[in-house]
């Protein structure tokens, strides 16, 4: 079955093709050949998957790998185990997003479990591209096909400033916000910056460390969230793993600066001001980075475009937080 762009929102496993001989991981070359020619391939088929006993994919093989490979060699020895499948509840417009991003020429269709539910093929998304790519309303439906999972045809053709104006603006007025939110804190604090000015020279770098670190969670997380739909387990197990990171990240940077603080200064209490907004700022920014992009892509937004300036203001505000209270509990006017 072949989906028209009307039915982007649809389960991508209703297009999912089942007539794949699915191949034993315990198995040898010679037995996985003789396995394809008993079932058949069906159509094309440009990969095949190794799973378990149990139907989990364990590997994927090239179909060029499996003919040059000596017969009695086993399975386990020539596959890819590292293999991008697209969960089945992924719709189709996340899984043509798959297909743009990565380039390959089909993926598996797996559950929560990762058991095999079928393969979807790169026809998926280029039988209706290509169908009349002379007309003018299939033209359209093309850009709104593209325009939908993130990528703007009509950007990448030279569109107007107007209109890139009109996509980028709006995200960018959460930096205005928390810009003008920054400055309020540094007012309500400002007997504290005055009192210990050693606060406002280390600010820009406390706000560039928190970030820096926002973006590459952030970063991280829209990788993942393009090779699987997220789930409560996802993200308590994304978030442990982030966790654990932030705190090596924040001792070893708020270790580093707090030295130079107490080296420059000579004062402890500088030193353990600073040190540890890192350490509280890097946290928090590591959280905010899987998080925010999560719940973006959870509310159908481009989280290509609207995660980025919402993380690093969220991110901002909690950092200036941290950094004018601890700065006030330690250095502050007695």
């Amino acid at each position: 079955m072949k989906p028209s762009f009307d039915h982007l929102n649809e389960p991508v496993a209703r297009y999912a093709r089942t007539d794949v001989p699915l191949l034993r991981h315990e198995a040898t070359v010679q037995q996985a050949l003789d396995l394809i020619r008993q079932q058949g391939v069906g159509e094309r088929l440009i990969y095949f998957y190794v799973v378990d006993e149990t139907d989990k994919l364990v590997g994927v093989l090239p179909t060029r790998r499996l003919l040059v490979s000596p017969l009695d060699k086993p399975l386990t020895d020539i596959m890819v185990p590292r293999v991008l499948a697209i969960p089945e509840t992924a719709t189709v417009m996340e899984a043509c997003e798959m297909f743009v991003l990565y380039k390959f020429l089909a993926f598996p269709v797996v559950d929560a479990e990762r058991r095999m539910r079928g393969v979807v093929e790169v026809g998926l998304l280029t039988d209706e591209m290509t169908a009349h790519p002379d007309e003018p309303e299939e033209r359209q439906r093309l850009d709104d096909l593209f325009e939908t999972i993130g990528f703007r045809v009509s950007e990448m053709r030279g569109a107007s400033p107007w209109k890139v104006f009109r996509l980028r603006f709006p995200w960018l007025l959460t930096t205005i916000g928390s810009g003008i939110v920054g400055a309020l804190l540094a007012r309500l604090y400002e007997a504290t910056l005055a009192h210990s000015l050693v606060l406002a020279f280390f600010l820009t770098l406390v706000l560039a460390l928190g970030e820096s670190v926002s973006v590459q969670s952030m970063t991280v997380t829209l990788q993942r969230l393009r090779a699987s739909a997220p789930t409560l387990p996802w993200f308590l197990g994304a978030l442990r793993r982030e966790l654990g990171v932030a705190a090596l990240l924040g001792l070893a940077c708020g270790g580093l600066v707090a030295l130079v603080v107490f080296v420059w200064q000579g004062s402890v209490l500088a030193a353990a001001a600073i040190g540890g907004s890192i350490v509280l700022s890097l946290g928090m920014a590591c959280a905010l980075g899987l998080g925010i992009p999560t719940v973006v892509h959870a509310l159908k937004l481009d989280p290509k475009i609207a995660a980025g300036p919402i993380t690093l203001a969220v991110v901002d505000v909690f950092t200036l937080l941290f950094y004018f209270n601890l700065g006030k509990l330690l250095l502050g006017p007695r």
